[in-house]
């Protein structure tokens, strides 16, 4: 029950209709008895400047998620980011400092990487490719670099997107050996599509599964459906793999340490989603 006392994380996006967050993290916040709730705000690109510094200005408002459409256009908005915001150039979640300003982070690409942790996948030294460098493979891309992978593939059928993502993640860490060019799996140990292509039924796969050895680690952002076509071809060819709502799953204990609310493990969280 929301009342005067409860601290609110607003959600911007639009659509709103689609997002899941609320059915997550606000049984989370009953089972535990936090008086806080997640609320979903529906905001229109042309309005999102004014509404976001306004919304977040409210005295029980302690931040916000940011989903699509404004993960990009929030990183103007803000007062100080963190590294990966900045390799990025996308944020996913906003906070007020003690001072007032405002805050941003991004956990899209730290959730997926503590599934690979979780997983007991090697990191450090490791190669991979990540297929997308739009917002979210922005993100993996950045935590995957934090982690100490040696050497990164990255791949976007915009290649500029994908060399500026690069020149970025090198002025960050000079010691990664990171390259844009084929979406080619060979020699990979890790490989991430971070592109939409497995929502619907018709879309060609992001990558030729053929490259893939039994020992690659294949990842998928998308949630749509937990197998996709991909990791369908992943496993037939004996890869493990990490389905798209493991990244969600695992973001959300550091959005809650984010924002002051303690934590908590992505089982305990499935335990009480109601996601349907």
């Amino acid at each position: 029950m929301i009342n005067g006392s409860t601290s609110l994380i607003a959600h911007f996006g639009d659509p709103i209709d689609v997002v899941k967050a609320p059915l997550i993290y606000n049984p989370w916040f009953d089972s535990v008895g936090i008086d806080a709730a997640v609320v979903p705000m529906g905001v229109r690109s042309a309005d999102y400047a004014q509404a976001m510094p306004a919304v977040l200005r409210m005295t029980n408002v302690r931040g916000a998620l940011v989903t699509m459409p404004h993960k990009v256009t929030t990183v103007a908005l803000l007062d100080r980011v963190s590294t990966a915001v900045a390799i990025a150039q996308s944020c996913n979640a906003v906070r007020k400092g003690a001072d007032g300003a405002l805050e941003g982070d991004l956990f899209d690409g730290a959730g997926f990487v503590r599934g690979l942790v979780r997983k007991s996948v090697t990191l450090a030294g490791a190669n991979a490719l990540v297929v997308g460098a739009g917002g979210v493979g922005s993100a993996i891309a950045a935590a995957l670099a934090a982690a100490g992978v040696a050497r990164l593939q990255l791949f976007d059928t915009r290649r500029e997107v994908a060399q500026q993502l690069a020149a970025r993640l090198r002025q960050h860490y000079p010691a990664l050996d990171v390259h844009d060019g084929a979406n080619d799996a060979q020699g990979q140990d890790i490989v991430v599509n971070a592109t939409p292509l497995g929502m619907n039924p018709d879309d060609p796969l992001p990558l030729d599964p053929a490259g893939l050895r039994a020992t690659t680690f294949v990842g998928e952002v998308v949630m749509k459906q937990a197998r996709t076509p991909l990791l369908r071809a992943a496993e037939a060819l004996g890869c493990r793999i990490q389905v798209g709502t493991d990244m969600l799953f695992e973001q959300i204990p550091l959005y809650l340490e984010y924002f002051g609310f303690g934590t908590t493990t992505p089982d305990a969280l499935r335990a009480v989603a109601r996601l349907g």
